[in-house]
């Protein structure tokens, strides 16, 4: 048991992240907390690592009754409702467990670390229940949300269609209103939805189905772009017992994160499927939101743990691997493929980037559970690149574990290929990389008011503040408040640049945001593992912070300089040149 649950994240890890460095809880709180992170890990061991591989072999399987799964995915959710953790952080008078985010955040990494295909089910059933407890009635809240946090339902989100994507203006889904009872306005509904993770399944009881649709309009048509967009609760099966009016029209089949099943969903094949709305009119899509953004933080912790399976064991595999000698020594017995020095850097790297990924992750948790304007602001700002970060750089480090286990790597006799299959979703779903550009560095900067970024450079000022107060860590403070200043006179620039052109080069803008918000939480992290009781902790976070700092934001500073340039070859490029 050791060995798989040297695949979790190590609870000597999120001991420090979450009470050394976060400070969550109180000396009771964490005890219990860590009594559940423990408990919770060996659920994840013993019942959601163990059909890891066969989840990727046998994928879902559309039937004449619907889209069947792993047996072995039945038995993981029996237990996960078994132990409370779909209501996680729940309130308990809505049936749930009361965790905070940060906690619910730290559990969920280990199930993801084992089994994100698996871990998929409940993270999106809880996001659809709290979106369900926030916007909906109380008659939707008991008869669709309780289900849910029960684990007796599964929930899911349904925004893309096949001819939109991700441009959720141009959907087509169409609602009719059929009246009112007892769950308010009700409408059918009828149009395609595409990409729809655990469309269906036979795991649950039922399935409900947050689908975003524009109201019919007097003359029929559809109103246009997103302020139309209304969101509706529609059922897999009706109050009454009764199928609803949809059907799987297909499975994607897709390179990795196989054991979730991935459908296209048709609604309304005949006199409509019945849906409930959920608000106002047109009010969808600001509503959702919500169930987005803690998708994507979601999302991102989910490439966190994924980067750290593979990170532990690439290491595992240097310290067992014989191969080859030391520099200069021609005879002798092969040595640990962990002794020579590029096989270091590539584990430290991946230590670098899954370990601070990872906290990345728990500070925006930690951000939901502070609340208040302050939180909530700087919690937008950062979403994007909690969902990006991770996601690409996660990637990275799934790339070098299967560097280091060399030809190994390439084969399916170890995991680590799988690990990159599945995190390769990451960057994708939930909202592109580019799109998270956007919003970063549109909505979240160019259209802000300053205060977002004005927040965020209080909290580095203030780790900086306290680094350079040691004689170790003020050149490191020094340099990232030299980086940030950069970075605001990128931002100055952009915006006197205005237009179009000023988000040429957003993605790149994120990715160097993304390291220097990296860099502020490793010297933060640094400062809080001072003096720490288990020297091996200390001495990790040291080492990954100076790698980060020597080797990592260099890199993004040459970044920033090409952003800063305004020209983007890509969109001055004539369009016959492609050819």
């Amino acid at each position: 048991m050791s060995a798989d649950l040297d695949k979790l994240p190590s609870r000597d890890l999120l001991a420090f992240q979450l009470f050394d460095w976060l400070d969550t809880g109180s000396g009771e709180e964490r005890e219990t907390l860590m009594a559940m992170i423990d408990a919770t890990q060996r659920v994840a061991a013993e019942a959601f690592l163990p059909h890891y591989r066969q989840g990727d072999i046998e994928e879902p399987r559309l039937e004449a009754d619907g889209v069947h799964v792993l047996p072995a995915i039945h038995q993981a959710m029996a237990l996960y409702a078994q132990m409370g953790l779909f209501g996680a952080s729940f309130p308990e008078e809505l049936g749930g467990l009361g965790l905070s985010c940060t906690a619910s955040l730290a559990i969920h990494a280990g199930f993801a670390a084992a089994n994100v295909s698996t871990a998929g089910y409940p993270m999106l059933t809880a996001a659809n229940a709290r979106l369900i407890a926030a916007f909906g009635t109380p008659a939707q809240v008991d008869r669709f949300a309780r289900p849910q946090i029960e684990g007796r339902w599964f929930g899911t989100m349904c925004l893309s269609e096949p001819q939109a994507g991700s441009s959720l203006g141009d959907i087509r889904t169409r609602a009719v209103a059929d009246g009112e009872d007892e769950l308010g306005g009700r409408y059918r509904l009828s149009g395609n939805k595409m990409w729809i993770s655990a469309g269906d399944q036979n795991v649950s009881e039922n399935i409900v189905h947050l689908v975003l649709a524009k109201i019919a309009q007097q003359d029929g048509g559809l109103p246009e772009g997103s302020k139309g967009i209304s969101l509706f609760i529609v059922p897999k099966i009706l109050p009454d017992g009764t199928r609803n009016d949809l059907a799987v029209a297909g499975l994607n089949h897709k390179m990795g994160f196989r054991g979730t099943a991935n459908c296209l969903l048709n609604f309304g094949e005949g006199a409509g499927a019945v849906g409930w709305r959920v608000g106002g009119e047109g009010q969808g899509l600001a509503q959702m939101f919500m169930m987005m953004n803690e998708a994507r933080i979601s999302v991102g912790m989910g490439a966190a743990a994924l980067a750290y399976r593979g990170y532990r064991q690439s290491l595992r595999y240097a310290q067992e691997r014989l191969q080859g000698r030391a520099v200069g020594v021609r005879n002798g017995a092969p040595i640990p493929i962990f002794n020579h020095p590029d096989v270091r850097r590539m584990l430290l790297q991946q230590k670098a980037y899954a370990e601070g990924a990872l906290a990345l992750c728990l500070y925006c948790a930690r951000l939901v559970d502070q609340g208040g304007e302050d939180a909530e602001t700087l919690l937008a700002l950062l979403t994007p690149v909690a969902k990006s970060w991770p996601s690409e750089f996660g990637l990275i480090a799934n790339d070098l574990a299967i560097q280091v286990h060399g030809g190994y790597g390439y084969t399916r006799d170890f995991d680590v290929e799988q690990l990159w299959r599945d995190n390769r979703l990451n960057p994708i779903h939930e909202g592109t990389t580019g799109i998270q550009a956007i919003d970063l560095l549109g909505r979240k900067i160019l259209l802000s008011d300053g205060r977002p970024l004005a927040l965020l450079r209080d909290r580095i000022g203030d780790t900086a503040g306290r680094a350079m107060e040691t004689a170790e860590w003020a050149p490191a403070a020094a340099a990232l408040l030299d980086y940030w200043r950069h970075v605001e006179d990128v931002v100055a620039g952009l915006r006197a640049l205005g237009g179009a052109e000023a988000y040429d080069d957003a993605t790149l803008f994120l990715r160097a945001f993304g390291h220097g918000v990296l860099a502020w939480l490793w010297l933060d992290q640094v400062l809080h593992a001072r003096g720490h009781a288990d020297s091996a902790m200390e001495s990790g976070v040291a080492f990954a912070c100076r790698f980060f700092f020597e080797s990592e934001l260099p890199q993004a500073d040459a970044w920033l300089r090409i952003v800063g340039q305004h020209g983007d070859l890509a969109r001055t490029m004539p369009d016959e040149a492609f050819a």
